[in-house]
């Protein structure tokens, strides 16, 4: 006996209503970075900063990722269809993997501007202005930054979260080159020639390498779901403990398998019951259980497979079992005792 079904998204806010926030934010990310991109450009090339000019860059990958998050949010909702049974949910996944890439590629070309002016120095033309965008660029991405992963933890978006990772690098990345250029624009002002102006690249090297770190993370979590990685071990345990809760009537349980495609969950686990059970009671027991998770995931697809137990506990069993030994033992010697069915 099978019971399967698929879970509703619960919370603070309804299904649509959290829909609607997750394109909202979504699009309010991809706003938001098209003026802080068009604004550090102009500002880069006016005084020549090559870490602006790298910021800008960096912005602009943060717009592609928000441009991809919304797409990817506003498709992995889709209900699943003949050609998708199992929904949308992995284009989350698969955009967060392409986000990471192109963020690899962008801080590729960072370093390699940077090098270059390192070894070619120019000086920088009114370093206030790179101050000012950059102090501009942390405020205004901290405040989207926050907005991002406040609904993306309610709606378990795996899309606004790693938009708001984007952000979040951007506004250490900002105050790192800001603070170098502040040091610049003050060396400047006491000193006629303080020849700090290596201190650009530099800090633009490692605006670079914290946008590597941030396309790993996000490399090894997409690519977790796409490789339909198990649930977090206390997600896990959640779920037996839920199963535990069903003694006495349920007599143990295994092949517990769970895996995550953007925000849809899936559970499959079969259980074990008493071998003269009937078909309606152990249809209801199923049924119960897989309400019982849905109401602690959301978007759970929860698929319980119903088996009777004969009290032999081969080892895919044992360690899932919930009888004790004795227990067992009566099962065994009554199913031997039983009368055998004649057929033919």
């Amino acid at each position: 006996m099978i019971a399967s079904t698929q879970g509703d998204k619960r919370g603070i806010v309804t299904p649509m209503d959290g829909q609607e926030r997750k394109e909202r934010v979504a699009l309010l990310s991809v706003i938001s970075n098209t003026s802080l991109v068009v604004i550090k450009l102009i500002v880069g090339l006016v005084i020549g900063s090559v870490s602006v000019i790298s910021e800008a860059i960096h912005s602009g990958v943060d717009l592609l990722a928000a441009v991809i998050a919304l797409f990817s949010v506003k498709t992995s909702s889709l209900p699943a269809d003949g050609k998708h049974p199992f929904g949308h949910g992995k284009i989350e996944n698969i955009s967060g993997t392409v986000e990471a890439l192109l963020i690899f590629i962008a801080a590729g070309w960072i370093i390699w501007e940077a090098v270059d002016k390192l070894l070619e120095p120019r000086p920088l033309e009114t370093v206030g202005w790179g101050v000012v965008v950059m102090l501009i660029s942390a405020a205004a991405n901290s405040v989207v930054a926050r907005m991002l992963f406040k609904v993306g933890k309610e709606t378990d978006s795996i899309a606004l979260m790693a938009d708001g990772w984007h952000l979040r690098t951007d506004v250490y990345t900002s105050a790192g080159v800001m603070a170098s250029l502040a040091v610049i624009w003050t060396a400047h002002l006491f000193f006629p020639d303080p020849d700090i102006d290596w201190l650009d690249p530099v800090a633009a090297i490692g605006v670079a390498c914290l946008i590597i770190k941030a396309a790993w993370d996000l490399t090894r979590q997409s690519a977790g779901g796409l490789m339909d990685e198990t649930l977090p071990p206390e997600e896990e345990e959640e779920i037996r403990q839920l199963i535990r809760s069903q003694l006495p009537a349920v007599h143990g349980y295994h092949q517990l398998r769970t895996r995550k495609a953007g925000h849809f969950r899936f559970v499959e686990v079969h259980i074990q019951v008493d071998a003269k059970m009937s078909v309606e009671i152990a249809h209801r027991l199923n049924q119960d259980l897989v309400k019982r998770i849905k109401e602690h995931f959301r978007n759970a697809t929860v698929t319980v497979h119903t088996e009777p137990c004969d009290g032999t506990c081969p080892e895919k069993c044992l360690a899932g079992c919930l009888l004790t030994e004795t227990e067992r033992t009566g099962i065994r010697q009554t199913a031997a005792n039983a009368p055998r069915m004649v057929t033919g």
